[in-house]
């Protein structure tokens, strides 16, 4: 299987991530416990490669993502900054 990573990374929403998390005060075990809820099991280590971009999100990650964090899936994906 080939590895692919963008830019050095191997997700484009690891920052959003973390900026959404931020604003929202959550910890990497809370936003993973509310990942949890939604049916995804994901752990805090997790979220922490994803936010650094060494780990892959599946589309389906993605969409609790952006629903846990009340933010639209284009905007985890946008590059641009704010």
């Amino acid at each position: 299987m080939k590895i692919y990573s963008y830019k050095g990374k191997k997700n484009l929403c690891g920052d959003r991530i973390r900026e959404a998390r931020f604003k929202q005060r959550l910890s990497q075990s809370d936003l993973a416990a509310k990942i949890q809820v939604e049916g995804v099991t994901l752990e805090r280590d997790s979220i922490s490669r994803i936010e650094i971009g060494t780990r892959f999100v599946t589309d389906y990650e993605l969409k609790i993502f952006a629903r846990v964090l009340r933010v639209n899936v284009e905007w985890l994906l946008d590059e641009n900054e704010g």
